[in-house]
C-alpha cells in the first residue's frame, strides 16, 4: 500500500488492498448487434475539438523503486486513485488497425465512469502525445456495456460514439478485458505527478507520468529529484494498452 500522510478514506484504503490482488478483468469477447438509432442517456461533449494530451512517462524497474518514489514523495500526496481500466474494438479490430482504442475507466469502486478515445500515439524519450477525447458515463451504465459491449453504439449523444461509428466505421463492439491501476496523485512544484501500480494478469508495471504543457523542462524536473533520491529509472516507450496486448511487461 502507498504509504503517505492524508491519503484516501480508510474504507477505500482497505478496499484497495483486496482490489489490487484482483486478477484480469474477464475477457468478453462476445460481438453484440444493437441498433444504432436507439436512444442512450448520455452526457453531451464539453467540445467538438480533440485535444492533445501529453504526458512524460518514466517507467520504474521495480516495486522497490516504486515504494522509495512513494516515500520520497509523501509529503506532497494529494490522493490515491483505484482505476479499472476496460477496453473495447470493433469486431473487425478497426481500432487498433488505426492505432485507436476506445477505454471505459472506472473509479475509486465503481463513484464514477469516464469513456475515452486515443489516437495517433507516438512515444519518444519518455514523452507521450496522443489526442484524447473524454466524456463522462453513468457507472452501472458504464457495467452494463461491460457486460454487452454493443450498448455504447446506443449512446447516440456521444461524440465519441459518434465517432468510432463514422470515423473507423465500426458495426459492432467487442471487448477486449483490461487491467488495473493503484494511482497516486501529488501536488510537486507545481507539478501533477502521478504514480501508477499497474496490475495486469501477466505482471505488475510500475511508471511516473505528469501531463505538462512544457514537457522537455518538466521532464528534467522529474529526473533530477529521481537521481537525488538515488531512484532508477527509463524512459517508458510504449503506453500501457500496447503492453496489456501485448500481454509482456517491458524490458
Amino acid at each position: 500500500m502507498l504509504k503517505s500522510p492524508g491519503s484516501a478514506p480508510s474504507s477505500l484504503v482497505g478496499s484497495v488492498g483486496k482490489w489490487r490482488k484482483t486478477r484480469q478483468i474477464k475477457n468478453l469477447t462476445r460481438p453484440l448487434h444493437f441498433s444504432t438509432t436507439s436512444q442512450a442517456s448520455f452526457p453531451n461533449p464539453k467540445s467538438s475539438s480533440i485535444p492533445m494530451e501529453v504526458e512524460i512517462k518514466l517507467r520504474l524497474p521495480d516495486s522497490t523503486a516504486h515504494q522509495k518514489l512513494s516515500d520520497a514523495l509523501s509529503t506532497f500526496h494529494v490522493k490515491t486513485l483505484a482505476q479499472e481500466n476496460v477496453f473495447f474494438d470493433g469486431e473487425g479490430s478497426e481500432l487498433v488497425k488505426n492505432l485507436a482504442a476506445l477505454r471505459l475507466r472506472f473509479y475509486d469502486l465503481d463513484s464514477h465512469c469516464v469513456l475515452s478515445l486515443k489516437a495517433k500515439p507516438v512515444i519518444s524519450s519518455g514523452i507521450s502525445r496522443v489526442e484524447e477525447q473524454e466524456e463522462s458515463v453513468d457507472p452501472p451504465v458504464g457495467r452494463a456495456c461491460v457486460d454487452n459491449p454493443g450498448r455504447l453504439l446506443l449512446f447516440g449523444s456521444s461524440d465519441i460514439i459518434r465517432r468510432v461509428r463514422e470515423e473507423y466505421n465500426v458495426k459492432d463492439l467487442v471487448c477486449l478485458g483490461g487491467f488495473r491501476n493503484v494511482r497516486a496523485v501529488y501536488d510537486w512544484k507545481g507539478l501533477k505527478l502521478e504514480l501508477d501500480e499497474t496490475i495486469y494478469d501477466f505482471g505488475t508495471s510500475y511508471e511516473i507520468e505528469c501531463e505538462s504543457a512544457e514537457p522537455e523542462r518538466d521532464k528534467k524536473l522529474i529526473e533530477g529529484f529521481l537521481e537525488e533520491n538515488g531512484i532508477g529509472y527509463s524512459y517508458s516507450n510504449v503506453n500501457k494498452f500496447a503492453v496489456f496486448r501485448s500481454r509482456k511487461l517491458p524490458d
